[in-house]
Protein backbone atom coordinates (compact mmCIF):
# COMPACT_ATOMS: atom_id res chain seq x y z
CA UNK A 1 0.00 0.00 0.00
CA UNK A 2 1.50 3.85 -0.73
CA UNK A 3 2.84 5.53 2.28
CA UNK A 4 0.35 7.58 4.01
CA UNK A 5 0.26 10.35 6.62
CA UNK A 6 -1.58 9.01 9.72
CA UNK A 7 -3.73 11.73 11.77
CA UNK A 8 -5.42 11.36 15.07
CA UNK A 9 -7.27 13.58 17.05
CA UNK A 10 -6.81 13.16 21.25
CA UNK A 11 -8.40 16.82 21.91
CA UNK A 12 -10.84 18.33 20.33
CA UNK A 13 -12.76 21.76 21.38
CA UNK A 14 -10.89 22.71 24.39
CA UNK A 15 -13.50 25.58 25.33
CA UNK A 16 -13.09 29.11 27.40
CA UNK A 17 -15.49 31.64 27.31
CA UNK A 18 -14.67 35.70 28.57
CA UNK A 19 -17.30 37.91 29.10
CA UNK A 20 -16.79 41.39 31.12
CA UNK A 21 -19.65 42.46 31.62
CA UNK A 22 -23.47 42.97 30.73
CA UNK A 23 -24.16 45.85 28.23
CA UNK A 24 -28.01 47.53 26.94
CA UNK A 25 -27.54 46.11 23.38
CA UNK A 26 -25.72 42.22 23.67
CA UNK A 27 -22.86 42.75 21.42
CA UNK A 28 -23.05 38.66 20.69
CA UNK A 29 -23.92 38.70 17.25
CA UNK A 30 -22.99 35.11 16.90
CA UNK A 31 -24.06 32.76 19.45
CA UNK A 32 -22.47 29.50 17.67
CA UNK A 33 -18.70 29.42 16.43
CA UNK A 34 -18.07 28.33 12.92
CA UNK A 35 -15.41 26.31 11.33
CA UNK A 36 -14.86 28.14 8.11
CA UNK A 37 -15.69 25.32 5.05
CA UNK A 38 -12.56 26.04 2.99
CA UNK A 39 -9.64 23.77 2.74
CA UNK A 40 -6.48 24.87 4.04
CA UNK A 41 -3.15 23.02 4.02
CA UNK A 42 -1.87 22.73 8.03
CA UNK A 43 1.28 23.07 7.29
CA UNK A 44 0.58 26.69 6.01
CA UNK A 45 -0.53 27.87 8.69
CA UNK A 46 2.24 27.52 10.81
CA UNK A 47 3.08 30.22 13.45
CA UNK A 48 1.61 31.96 16.35
CA UNK A 49 -1.90 32.96 16.75
CA UNK A 50 -2.67 36.86 16.52
CA UNK A 51 -4.98 38.03 19.46
CA UNK A 52 -5.20 41.92 18.10
CA UNK A 53 -8.46 42.99 17.08
CA UNK A 54 -10.42 40.90 19.26
CA UNK A 55 -13.32 41.45 21.36
CA UNK A 56 -13.64 40.07 24.92
CA UNK A 57 -16.08 37.81 23.50
CA UNK A 58 -14.42 34.92 22.22
CA UNK A 59 -14.62 30.74 21.81
CA UNK A 60 -11.22 29.57 22.10
CA UNK A 61 -9.71 26.19 21.64
CA UNK A 62 -7.13 23.41 20.37
CA UNK A 63 -7.15 20.32 18.67
CA UNK A 64 -4.32 18.16 19.45
CA UNK A 65 -3.22 15.58 16.91
CA UNK A 66 -0.44 12.94 16.70
CA UNK A 67 0.47 11.58 12.89
CA UNK A 68 3.17 10.33 10.96
CA UNK A 69 5.76 11.69 8.94
CA UNK A 70 5.30 11.61 5.37
CA UNK A 71 7.51 9.31 3.23
CA UNK A 72 8.50 8.22 7.17
CA UNK A 73 5.92 5.80 8.54
CA UNK A 74 8.58 4.79 11.80
CA UNK A 75 8.26 7.71 13.24
CA UNK A 76 5.17 9.67 15.01
CA UNK A 77 4.82 13.41 15.56
CA UNK A 78 2.73 15.54 17.72
CA UNK A 79 0.86 19.11 17.17
CA UNK A 80 -1.86 21.05 17.57
CA UNK A 81 -4.11 23.48 15.83
CA UNK A 82 -5.23 26.90 18.10
CA UNK A 83 -8.22 28.84 17.22
CA UNK A 84 -10.44 31.58 17.98
CA UNK A 85 -13.86 32.46 17.39
CA UNK A 86 -14.93 35.99 17.70
CA UNK A 87 -18.89 36.09 18.88
CA UNK A 88 -19.21 40.44 17.81
CA UNK A 89 -17.91 39.92 14.39
CA UNK A 90 -18.10 36.25 13.34
CA UNK A 91 -14.45 35.95 12.71
CA UNK A 92 -12.64 32.97 12.81
CA UNK A 93 -8.28 32.70 13.37
CA UNK A 94 -6.05 29.61 13.57
CA UNK A 95 -2.26 28.15 13.39
CA UNK A 96 -0.88 24.96 13.11
CA UNK A 97 2.43 24.01 15.01
CA UNK A 98 4.25 21.41 16.06
CA UNK A 99 4.20 20.53 20.23
CA UNK A 100 6.30 18.54 22.03
CA UNK A 101 4.55 17.21 25.63
CA UNK A 102 6.64 15.24 27.37
CA UNK A 103 4.14 12.68 28.30
CA UNK A 104 2.75 11.96 24.70
CA UNK A 105 6.92 11.96 23.53
CA UNK A 106 7.11 8.97 26.15
CA UNK A 107 3.86 7.52 24.51
CA UNK A 108 5.20 7.93 21.02
CA UNK A 109 8.35 6.47 21.89
CA UNK A 110 6.95 3.31 23.43
CA UNK A 111 4.17 2.81 20.21
CA UNK A 112 6.41 3.28 18.07
CA UNK A 113 8.53 -0.40 17.96
CA UNK A 114 7.97 -1.55 14.27
CA UNK A 115 8.15 -0.39 10.94
CA UNK A 116 5.34 1.48 9.48
CA UNK A 117 3.09 2.94 12.00
CA UNK A 118 -0.25 4.07 11.11
CA UNK A 119 -3.55 5.18 11.71
CA UNK A 120 -2.41 6.36 15.80
CA UNK A 121 -5.33 6.41 17.80
CA UNK A 122 -5.97 8.35 20.80
CA UNK A 123 -8.82 8.14 23.42
CA UNK A 124 -10.16 8.05 26.97
CA UNK A 125 -12.56 5.41 27.43
CA UNK A 126 -15.51 6.06 29.78
CA UNK A 127 -16.09 2.16 30.23
CA UNK A 128 -13.29 1.21 31.91
CA UNK A 129 -11.76 5.06 32.88
CA UNK A 130 -8.73 4.56 30.97
CA UNK A 131 -6.75 5.94 28.08
CA UNK A 132 -5.48 4.59 25.30
CA UNK A 133 -3.54 4.73 22.64
CA UNK A 134 -3.49 2.23 19.23
CA UNK A 135 -1.81 1.85 16.10
CA UNK A 136 -0.85 -0.55 13.55
CA UNK A 137 2.62 -1.68 12.85
CA UNK A 138 4.30 -4.15 10.90
CA UNK A 139 4.47 -7.73 13.04
CA UNK A 140 7.64 -10.29 12.27
CA UNK A 141 6.15 -11.50 9.29
CA UNK A 142 6.03 -8.44 7.78
CA UNK A 143 2.24 -7.78 7.91
CA UNK A 144 0.63 -5.00 9.62
CA UNK A 145 -1.20 -5.89 13.05
CA UNK A 146 -3.49 -3.63 15.25
CA UNK A 147 -1.39 -3.20 19.10
CA UNK A 148 -2.70 -0.99 22.03
CA UNK A 149 -1.33 1.05 25.17
CA UNK A 150 -3.06 1.95 27.91
CA UNK A 151 -2.49 4.28 31.04
CA UNK A 152 -4.88 5.89 33.62
CA UNK A 153 -5.53 9.42 32.91
CA UNK A 154 -2.96 11.61 33.29
CA UNK A 155 -3.31 14.85 36.26
CA UNK A 156 -1.54 17.89 36.41
CA UNK A 157 2.51 16.85 36.56
CA UNK A 158 2.29 13.52 37.51
CA UNK A 159 2.82 11.37 34.48
CA UNK A 160 1.43 7.46 35.22
CA UNK A 161 2.45 4.18 33.51
CA UNK A 162 2.37 3.57 30.39
CA UNK A 163 1.56 -0.32 29.39
CA UNK A 164 2.11 -1.73 25.91
CA UNK A 165 2.19 -2.17 23.50
CA UNK A 166 -0.07 -4.91 23.29
CA UNK A 167 -1.39 -6.76 20.22
CA UNK A 168 -4.91 -6.95 19.70
CA UNK A 169 -5.37 -10.52 19.60
CA UNK A 170 -9.00 -10.46 19.26
CA UNK A 171 -8.96 -8.75 15.96
CA UNK A 172 -5.41 -9.46 14.33
CA UNK A 173 -4.68 -12.25 11.33
CA UNK A 174 -2.16 -13.50 9.48
CA UNK A 175 -3.36 -10.91 6.84
CA UNK A 176 -3.03 -6.69 7.07
CA UNK A 177 -5.32 -5.50 9.67
CA UNK A 178 -5.19 -1.66 10.23
CA UNK A 179 -6.84 1.62 11.15
CA UNK A 180 -9.49 0.85 14.18
CA UNK A 181 -12.10 2.89 15.40
CA UNK A 182 -14.57 3.11 18.12
CA UNK A 183 -17.93 4.70 18.01
CA UNK A 184 -18.99 6.83 21.03
CA UNK A 185 -20.34 4.22 22.83
CA UNK A 186 -17.28 1.89 22.82
CA UNK A 187 -19.71 -1.13 22.20
CA UNK A 188 -18.57 -1.50 18.35
CA UNK A 189 -15.43 -0.87 16.57
CA UNK A 190 -14.09 -0.96 12.98
CA UNK A 191 -11.13 -1.48 11.16
CA UNK A 192 -9.58 -2.52 7.74
CA UNK A 193 -8.70 -5.46 6.65
CA UNK A 194 -7.65 -7.67 3.76
CA UNK A 195 -8.00 -10.85 4.81
CA UNK A 196 -10.56 -11.78 2.24
CA UNK A 197 -7.70 -10.91 -0.47
CA UNK A 198 -8.92 -6.60 -0.65
CA UNK A 199 -8.72 -4.57 1.64
CA UNK A 200 -12.54 -3.46 3.21
CA UNK A 201 -13.95 -2.17 6.59
CA UNK A 202 -15.06 -4.87 9.33
CA UNK A 203 -16.82 -4.42 12.06
CA UNK A 204 -16.62 -5.90 15.87
CA UNK A 205 -18.69 -5.74 18.93
CA UNK A 206 -17.88 -5.13 22.09
CA UNK A 207 -19.42 -5.04 25.70
CA UNK A 208 -19.77 -1.98 27.78
CA UNK A 209 -19.71 -3.36 30.95
CA UNK A 210 -16.60 -4.81 30.78
CA UNK A 211 -12.84 -3.62 30.28
CA UNK A 212 -11.60 -2.64 26.66
CA UNK A 213 -8.61 -3.94 27.48
CA UNK A 214 -9.59 -6.93 28.61
CA UNK A 215 -11.87 -7.74 25.48
CA UNK A 216 -8.98 -6.91 23.73
CA UNK A 217 -6.77 -9.56 24.60
CA UNK A 218 -9.13 -12.24 23.96
CA UNK A 219 -8.54 -14.66 21.55
CA UNK A 220 -9.14 -13.81 17.59
CA UNK A 221 -13.25 -14.29 16.86
CA UNK A 222 -14.77 -13.32 13.34
CA UNK A 223 -15.59 -9.61 12.44
CA UNK A 224 -18.40 -8.96 10.63
CA UNK A 225 -18.13 -7.10 6.74
CA UNK A 226 -19.41 -3.98 6.49
CA UNK A 227 -20.63 -5.04 2.43
CA UNK A 228 -22.31 -1.77 1.38
CA UNK A 229 -18.94 -0.01 1.75
CA UNK A 230 -17.14 -2.77 0.04
CA UNK A 231 -15.71 -2.39 -3.97
CA UNK A 232 -13.83 -3.81 -6.44
CA UNK A 233 -10.91 -1.43 -4.96
CA UNK A 234 -9.40 -0.91 -1.61
CA UNK A 235 -11.61 0.85 1.72
CA UNK A 236 -9.28 1.33 3.91
CA UNK A 237 -8.91 4.30 7.35
CA UNK A 238 -12.38 4.25 8.87
CA UNK A 239 -12.87 7.00 11.34
CA UNK A 240 -16.62 7.24 13.15
CA UNK A 241 -17.68 10.22 14.67
CA UNK A 242 -21.98 10.14 15.89
CA UNK A 243 -23.57 8.44 13.38
CA UNK A 244 -21.16 9.09 10.37
CA UNK A 245 -18.37 7.05 9.07
CA UNK A 246 -15.43 8.66 7.18
CA UNK A 247 -12.71 6.93 5.21
CA UNK A 248 -10.31 6.00 1.80
CA UNK A 249 -11.27 3.97 -1.18
CA UNK A 250 -9.76 3.80 -4.87
CA UNK A 251 -13.45 2.32 -6.03
CA UNK A 252 -14.07 3.36 -9.12
CA UNK A 253 -16.28 5.68 -9.30
CA UNK A 254 -13.73 8.32 -7.51
CA UNK A 255 -12.14 11.29 -8.91
CA UNK A 256 -8.31 9.29 -9.24
CA UNK A 257 -6.06 7.89 -6.76
CA UNK A 258 -7.96 7.16 -3.11
CA UNK A 259 -11.00 9.36 -2.40
CA UNK A 260 -12.23 10.07 1.05
CA UNK A 261 -16.47 8.96 1.75
CA UNK A 262 -18.90 9.34 4.08
CA UNK A 263 -21.97 7.03 5.33
CA UNK A 264 -24.60 7.42 7.88
CA UNK A 265 -25.37 4.93 10.04
CA UNK A 266 -29.48 4.67 10.43
CA UNK A 267 -31.78 2.68 12.08
CA UNK A 268 -28.52 0.34 13.05
CA UNK A 269 -27.25 0.27 9.32
CA UNK A 270 -24.97 2.02 7.42
CA UNK A 271 -25.86 3.73 4.34
CA UNK A 272 -24.28 3.57 0.60
CA UNK A 273 -21.06 5.58 1.06
CA UNK A 274 -20.98 9.29 -0.90
CA UNK A 275 -17.98 10.39 -2.63
CA UNK A 276 -17.34 14.25 -0.82
CA UNK A 277 -16.47 15.53 -4.11
CA UNK A 278 -13.83 18.20 -5.44
CA UNK A 279 -13.98 20.56 -2.70
CA UNK A 280 -12.05 17.41 -0.87
CA UNK A 281 -10.75 15.26 -3.41
CA UNK A 282 -8.46 15.39 -6.27
CA UNK A 283 -6.55 13.21 -8.67
CA UNK A 284 -4.51 12.26 -6.42
CA UNK A 285 -4.51 10.54 -2.76
CA UNK A 286 -6.39 11.41 0.61
CA UNK A 287 -6.19 9.06 3.01
CA UNK A 288 -6.65 9.52 7.07
CA UNK A 289 -9.63 11.21 7.40
CA UNK A 290 -10.76 12.28 10.82
CA UNK A 291 -13.72 13.86 11.90
CA UNK A 292 -14.44 15.81 15.27
CA UNK A 293 -16.26 18.89 17.22
CA UNK A 294 -16.11 21.12 19.46
CA UNK A 295 -18.62 22.74 21.77
CA UNK A 296 -20.66 25.86 21.02
CA UNK A 297 -19.65 24.93 17.06
CA UNK A 298 -22.11 24.37 14.97
CA UNK A 299 -20.58 22.66 12.41
CA UNK A 300 -17.90 19.69 12.76
CA UNK A 301 -14.17 19.62 11.28
CA UNK A 302 -12.46 17.39 9.24
CA UNK A 303 -8.75 16.06 8.98
CA UNK A 304 -6.81 14.97 6.29
CA UNK A 305 -3.69 13.57 4.34
CA UNK A 306 -3.01 14.11 0.39
CA UNK A 307 -0.53 14.05 -1.64
CA UNK A 308 -1.82 16.90 -3.95
CA UNK A 309 0.75 19.01 -5.73
CA UNK A 310 1.89 22.23 -3.46
CA UNK A 311 4.48 24.47 -4.13
CA UNK A 312 5.82 21.79 -6.67
CA UNK A 313 6.02 18.89 -4.01
CA UNK A 314 4.45 15.44 -4.19
CA UNK A 315 4.10 14.59 -0.60
CA UNK A 316 1.32 13.73 1.80
CA UNK A 317 0.38 17.15 3.98
CA UNK A 318 -2.38 17.86 6.44
CA UNK A 319 -5.43 19.39 5.35
CA UNK A 320 -8.02 21.69 7.47
CA UNK A 321 -11.87 22.52 6.77
CA UNK A 322 -14.96 22.79 8.37
CA UNK A 323 -17.98 20.57 7.71
CA UNK A 324 -21.12 20.42 8.02
CA UNK A 325 -22.26 16.45 9.04
CA UNK A 326 -24.88 14.97 7.17
CA UNK A 327 -27.80 13.13 8.96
Amino acid sequence: MKSKCAIFIIICGVLFFYQSCKKKEDPIKYKFGLFPETLVNLYEMNGKLDYNNLSEYVFQGNIAIVFSIPNNQSSLEQGTINYIFDQTTGEYRSTFGFTNDKFTQDLISKAVVQENNVGPYRFFCKNDGLEYFILSSKNTSGNSDLFYLKNVPKFEKNDPVIYGPFPITLLNTTANDSYLSFNQDFDMAYFSSDRDGSFNIYMHPFLTEKSLSEQLNKPFATSVKIDILSSDGDNICPFVHKNVMVFASDRYDGLGGFDLYYSVLKNGKWSAPVNFGSEINTEYDEFNPVLGSATDFKNSYLIFSSNRKSEGKNEFDLYFTGITLPK
